[in-house]
């Protein structure tokens, strides 16, 4: 037994009125942030199980003694005594230590489900769309902290200054969240962002995604309607208003709710300084792009529901660098400046790549992505992506054909993908050594590379791997 959990057990055993909650697949991203918020709270033991735990999950776990002793599920962790189950979307709807909670008619909650009960009380910033929703999240919670507002929040990314994605507390009044719409559970086919019943609401936008759960446009967008039906009495949606289908959402919510439309703010560059103008006055930013731009209005406009002047603003959010993964910069020498970001949908490889175009306008631009998700790796979605790389100067596009067999989808080709892309010069690759190869072969001299993945192109390391390559010879 790991010495931290025999401690903590031992403590334990002197406090029995401590309220005992249990995690079924506790190492998952989201699940061992929640597990590690929960156990911050003085009065809670927190135990769990998964049969699969990779860093940082790990070292984080065990860090703080909640690293399970041994990989996988042991029915005999679920007794009569805990106050609440929790369970992660890893888990299967056989998974035995759930089949044994539900057996014992324990309290069963899923990952949002909890939230939403640890937050009832306090109001709930929801921050829900196809992109955008970890920065706005972000930022709100950036500008927050700087004005010394206590929050609790759940964001889907690190973000500097903050230890963990998740907080929950028993003194903060306002809980800020990212709303995804993905599946809630095993248990549970409604959106996550459908639990948390929120006082002010975001939408960023609305692009077709996660095409295994939403197979119709159609079946996507009724998820973000039903999401603005659930906004509590007298709340407030602010939306996109560039984007037509939240248009026609704003324009069927009901009388109580206020809308709170939001653009893309006037702004300027400055010596590779976007600056926004706010009045007669220019506000240097560390972020930059249009899609950035607008996730900054939607969490100005929250920020003032919230009571912290635009004025105020504007001034907190000078220092934001960027949630992790979201165009963050990785490398830069005197010519040549390198991004890693989570795009990987149509819409966030267009706007990443129109960002990087904008700012950078004199720089050749490397943009390099990988297919990694279901949706990317479907052939029905492939066409999706026209034109989403037609501003890069450079376009390769990778992926892995045994994901595609591991997720049991269709063989597609390279072939395949430049059909859908429809970009001139595209070179699609299958093998990431001959990737990395070929992005070895090019000269970085007055460049912009902009590495683009929700994975890591089978093992490459990316920051190292563009330090390599903006340094060489």
């Amino acid at each position: 037994m790991h010495f931290l959990v025999y401690l903590r057990q031992l403590f334990f055993a002197g406090f029995p009125n401590m309220k005992k909650i249990h995690f079924i697949a506790i190492a998952g991203a989201a699940m061992h942030n929640l597990a590690l918020a929960v156990a911050e709270k003085k009065d809670y033991r927190i135990t769990g199980s998964d049969d699969e735990i990779f860093e940082p999950s790990r070292s984080r776990l065990a860090h703080k003694g909640l690293l399970p002793d041994k990989p996988g599920w042991f029915p005999e962790k679920i007794t009569p005594d805990l106050d609440a189950v929790i369970v992660g979307m890893h888990a299967t709807k056989d998974n035995p230590e759930l089949l044994r909670a539900q057996e014992l008619g324990l309290k069963i909650y899923s990952f949002p489900e909890y939230l939403y009960e640890q937050t009832r009380d306090k109001i709930r910033v929801v921050v829900g769309g196809s992109h955008g929703k970890t920065t706005t999240t972000a930022m709100i919670l950036y500008v927050l902290d700087k004005m010394g507002i206590e929050a609790d929040y759940m964001v889907g990314a690190q973000i500097e200054g903050f230890e963990n994605m998740v907080r929950l507390s028993n003194t903060a009044k306002i809980a800020v969240f990212e709303g995804d719409e993905y599946l809630t559970s095993p248990l549970d086919p409604r959106s996550k962002f459908h639990l948390y019943k929120p006082d002010i609401a975001i939408l960023t936008g609305i692009a077709w995604d996660h095409i295994n759960v939403f197979p119709t446009f159609e079946k996507y967008v009724a998820q973000f309607k039903i999401f603005t039906d659930l906004i509590e009495p007298d709340g407030h949606l602010i939306y996109f208003e560039g984007d037509p289908e939240l248009c026609k959402i704003a324009a069927c919510l009901r009388p109580d709710i206020k809308k709170h439309p939001y653009a893309t703010p006037n702004a300027t560059i400055k010596n590779g300084t976007t600056c926004i103008l706010s009045g007669n006055e220019e506000i240097p930013l560390k972020i930059f792009g249009n899609h950035n731009l607008q996730n900054l209005q939607a969490a100005r406009l929250a920020c003032s529901l919230l009571g912290v002047p635009e004025h105020d603003f504007y001034h907190a959010i000078t220092g934001f660098t960027g949630a992790s993964n979201r165009l963050e910069k990785i490398c830069e020498t005197p010519d040549s400046i390198a991004f890693k970001d989570f795009a990987h949908s149509p819409s966030k490889l267009k706007a990443t790549i129109s960002a990087v175009r904008n700012q950078y306008p004199q720089r050749k631009l490397v943009a390099c992505m990988e297919l990694h998700t279901f949706s990317s790796l479907t052939a029905e979605f492939l066409p999706q992506y026209r034109s989403c790389m037609d501003e890069a100067d450079v376009a390769f596009v990778y992926f892995n054909p045994e994901v595609i067999k591991h997720k049991r989808l269709k063989p597609i080709s390279p072939a395949e993908i430049e059909q859908a892309f429809q970009k001139q010069g595209l070179q699609v690759f299958t093998n990431s050594h001959m990737l990395q190869q070929a992005l070895k072969n090019i000269d970085y001299t007055n460049t912009a590379l902009l590495m683009m993945t929700s994975g890591n192109f089978d093992g490459i390391d990316i920051k190292s791997f563009a330090t390599e390559l903006l340094n060489k010879p």
